[in-house]
């Protein structure tokens, strides 16, 4: 069994910025992903990424702040999504600002 993507959601935003996140279904649990979950979520403008969450192997589930990566507790699905599109919203804030 291949993984299965569970999640797709793409905007454009008036701004011209790009919202986009996938999440996907694993066959089976790792150590390095016990959730069963591979994800995606991104947000950036230009070709520049502003926020990013993912969990690429060998580096297991991490977030991008600007040029800072740093570790991401993931708890399930719905929080990692309300979580990035918190970090979206500050980040907007902000440049907005």
């Amino acid at each position: 069994m291949r993984a299965k993507r569970i999640f797709y959601d793409k905007a454009v935003l008036p701004d011209g910025a790009i919202v986009e996140m996938t999440i996907w279904q694993l066959p089976k649990l790792s150590s390095e992903r016990p959730h069963g979950l591979k994800y995606s979520l991104f947000y950036g403008r230009d070709g520049v990424r502003m926020v990013g969450y993912d969990n690429e192997r060998g580096k297991g589930d991490h977030k991008h702040i600007g040029e800072l990566e740093t570790p991401y507790k993931f708890e399930s699905a719905e929080k990692l999504v309300a979580d990035f599109l918190a970090d979206v919203e500050r980040a907007t804030n902000e440049h907005d600002s």
